[in-house]
């Protein structure tokens, strides 16, 4: 005997106990009397034991087919609940999202947008991470993340939320006491702020108004696996950093920061939605990437924080 028992025997035989009939049973079921019937044969061969007394006239149980009936029914029911609950779960958005997010957008814009979805889908229930580090989705049961970077190509599904542009700036008393640079190489003179946790490292590339590229390598002070720590050591004047427009643009307008070095763009990043590729996603996990995409795919509001 396998290991498995015959699923697909004990239900048809479950059917057929239940309705006395192998063409009802088998209509029910959606297969054709045949295949009803060898069903119930081949469990009976594999238990070696008769289960239904079959003659044109009289259709009845055998004591061992009476013995077998009920469990099979249960069974059956057993399985058929299973079924319709994962197909509830998959097609209504309905269950835990475990999310992972950097700390600091996480903090001052994702956490801001999660009350609205959660209250429009009273069902669904999230359990968020905040770190800088980017997380094995798959192997530490991430049902999705938000990542800002130029993704490597992966096994992972991706949406672009949108552009993220990274922006080189200093305080307005940091470049009054120390200049301004006009080009890449001018940043050998200066203290440079690094982000710990960049994709490549502690590598400043930039492009000049004519195409042409360059690459720096920050030196300072401080680096940090933070946007927000390096924000506050900006504002205190300790250098420059390469942040991304979130991070400062509410600083540059509130003139707390001044991008230098205009004519020389960093890369482009963006902002993601990435999941574990590979099958359709749950219905909670595309509720939350349509939300994220309505919401996040446009302007962000000025961050409300402290000079």
């Amino acid at each position: 005997m396998s290991k498995l028992p015959d699923l697909e025997g004990l239900a048809v035989f479950s059917r057929v106990a239940e309705l006395r009939s192998f063409t009802a049973a088998a209509a029910s079921l959606g297969v054709s009397k045949a295949t009803a019937s060898k069903a119930v044969s081949r469990l009976e061969a594999r238990l070696g034991t008769q289960l239904i007394h079959r003659t044109p006239r009289r259709f009845s149980l055998t004591d061992a087919g009476r013995s077998l009936a009920e469990a099979a029914a249960s069974m059956l029911a057993t399985a058929e609940a299973a079924e319709a609950g994962a197909l509830d779960q998959a097609v209504r958005p309905w269950g835990r999202i475990r999310m992972s997010a950097p700390m600091s957008y996480g903090l001052d814009h994702l956490a801001h947008l999660l009350p609205d979805f959660l209250s429009a889908h009273p069902g669904i229930s999230i359990d968020l991470q905040l770190s800088d580090e980017v997380v094995d989705l798959v192997g530490e049961g991430f049902d999705c993340a938000l990542r800002i970077a130029v993704l490597p190509d992966s096994r992972l599904t991706a949406r672009k939320l949108r552009p993220v542009q990274l922006r080189l700036v200093g305080s307005p008393a940091y470049l009054g006491l120390r200049g301004r640079p006009e080009r890449p190489e001018d940043l050998e003179a200066h203290d440079c702020l690094g982000y710990a946790h960049r994709g490549e490292g502690q590598i400043w590339r930039f492009t000049g108004p004519g195409g042409e590229e360059r690459v720096q390598r920050p030196r300072g002070p401080l680096t940090a696996n933070n946007a927000d720590a390096l924000r506050a050591s900006l504002l205190a004047g300790l250098g420059l950093a390469v942040l991304p427009d979130f991070v400062v643009d509410e600083d540059i307008a509130a003139g707390r920061l001044e991008s230098v070095m205009t004519d020389w763009s960093a890369p482009e990043i963006g902002m993601h939605i990435v999941t574990p590729g590979g099958g359709p996603r749950p219905a909670r996990v595309m509720a939350l990437i349509q939300f994220l995409t309505r919401r996040l795919g446009r302007p962000l509001q000025p961050r409300t924080v402290g000079a």
